[in-house]
């Protein structure tokens, strides 16, 4: 408790009081406590398209992670065999290197003289021509970058599942897709539950992939804003902490809802 009141209740009471300052008139990078609650509707009403933005694209790679993910967390968990632990090291691996170092290689990767554009260049399956700096590249480096945090919790559950109790849906005449949507799926939600909002919530508030895969201005962020304002405009630490609380209580507002709607009481 004491650990948390430290580190976390205190910077928090902090950041909101930062949010309610004023500045002193005329003078731009001084402020003076008050209970500004326009700092609040600004962020909501100047940043609503970050806000959106930051939604669509951590919504878009939560799905592609889970379309990716589940299947290679069912083939961890019941076709590896040996391999399961060679494939372990693969999905953990990337965490052995910085965050920032994996986008940097993805934007190589995404270049418009990398391979894939190129081959798409030449099959006339790229529009614009190029793919950095366009919200694909965006929702692809979010995707790549917290995938394992979808695969390792729906693998856990996998794991921990009866094996006895899917093998009874084959006994008791189920194809192998009744099984597994009878069966398998319905174990695994938990796990599923952890992952997506493993998956969400660091991917809304994350700048690194839009500034570095990103456009100046269509792809960028919520997160980018707060950190301009934080680090790049004069006097603008009111309106970064009062975006950093207003994106905190809307994703709250989300995880909330979806746990209600899709979740488990020990998740609740």
């Amino acid at each position: 408790m004491a650990w948390l009141v430290m580190f976390f209740v205190v910077p928090m009471v902090q950041l909101f009081l930062v949010s309610l300052q004023s500045d002193y008139p005329g003078f731009p990078g001084y402020y003076y406590q008050d209970v500004n609650v326009a700092n609040y509707a600004r962020a909501l009403t100047d940043f609503a398209p970050h806000f959106g933005r930051s939604m669509l694209f951590a919504g878009l790679a939560t799905f592609f992670a889970f379309v990716l993910g589940y299947p290679l967390a069912y083939a961890m968990a019941f076709k590896a065999g040996r391999w399961r632990g060679v494939m372990m090291i693969c999905v953990i691996a990337p965490f052995f290197t910085s965050f920032i170092l994996r986008t940097i290689a993805w934007r190589q990767i995404l270049s418009d003289e990398g391979w894939i554009a190129s081959t798409l260049n030449a099959i006339n399956l790229l529009p614009g021509g190029r793919i950095t700096e366009t919200w694909v590249a965006v929702v692809a480096g979010l995707t790549y970058n917290f995938l394992p945090f979808m695969v390792l919790p729906i693998y856990s559950s996998l794991e921990r599942a009866n094996p006895t109790v899917i093998e009874a849906g084959g006994d008791l005449y189920a194809n192998g897709f009744t099984t597994f949507r009878t069966v398998t799926l319905p174990m695994s939600l938990p796990g599923v539950l952890a992952g997506t909002l493993l998956t969400f919530i660091p991917a809304a508030g994350d700048y690194v992939n839009a500034e570095l895969l990103g456009s100046d201005v269509s792809t960028k962020m919520v997160g980018n804003v707060i950190e301009s304002q934080f680090f790049r405009v004069l006097g603008g630490f009111p309106d970064a902490a009062a975006l950093s609380f207003t994106l905190m209580a809307l994703i709250l507002a989300l995880v909330f809802a979806y746990t209600r709607k899709f979740g488990t009481e020990e998740l609740l």
